[in-house]
């Protein structure tokens, strides 16, 4: 999903979304990162700048590929439906997807390749069971929020998820939830807990790693 970058007012640099501030600051410093739909290479210019990480971009958007290659990131114009064929097995320390998942037409197909390239997963995505987006339902309407901004015929997303079944779903495939984070609809973390995380969250950030043969599926409450 593309997002317009955001100036500091003073030094002129590109400031971090919250959420993916958030997400940075989930990445040890020195990794080696894949960053799916990559948009313009904010995350990853952030991460190789200030974490001494190195990494590399995918984006199938033309005019963010040129903008993140004169940003001077490593960035490949692939579209990720087709998986992560160019990419070996463990080549990434942490592969990163941002607020792209529900754009994709076979999420497990891409789930499962990104387990293959990256020891670890960081995902987030928009929580269609936020209230608001209920509430809207209700009154007979599709939901349109900072988080699912578009309208239902011009909209990329395919797929509308609530965070219960995202987690189901994660289970399912073999991932364990290491770090979930809610997020209001300023992107920031939720301050209530997480135990109404799928009501009041507008999307949420999660850390996932593969589940070892054997052992029993977990599912965060």
């Amino acid at each position: 999903m593309t997002w317009p970058d955001v100036n500091d007012p003073l030094t002129g640099e590109i400031q971090l979304r919250p959420d993916l501030a958030l997400v940075a600051d989930l990445i040890p410093a020195g990794s080696r990162v894949l960053d799916l739909g990559c948009g313009s290479g904010t995350l990853l210019s952030f991460l190789i700048t200030h974490k001494q990480c190195s990494g590399t971009g995918v984006d199938s958007d033309d005019d963010q590929v040129l903008r993140a290659i004169r940003r001077g990131i490593p960035v490949l114009d692939l579209d990720i439906e087709s998986g992560l064929p160019d990419f070996a097995d463990d080549s990434y320390d942490t592969v990163v997807m941002s607020r792209t998942l529900q754009a994709i037409r076979h999420p497990r197909r891409l789930l499962e390749e990104m387990g293959r390239v990256g020891n670890r997963l960081i995902v987030s995505v928009p929580n269609f069971g936020l209230w608001r987006n209920r509430l809207a339902i209700l009154c007979g309407h599709m939901p349109i929020s900072k988080d699912l901004p578009h309208t239902w015929y011009d909209s990329p997303n395919v797929r509308y998820t609530t965070l219960s079944d995202l987690e189901a779903f994660f289970a399912a495939y073999g991932f364990e939830i290491e770090t979930r984070i809610p997020l209001v609809e300023s992107w920031r973390p939720l301050a209530r807990g997480v135990r109404l995380a799928n009501l009041l969250a507008g999307s949420a950030v999660y850390v996932l790693c593969r589940r070892a043969p054997g052992r029993a599926e977990s599912v965060v409450g």
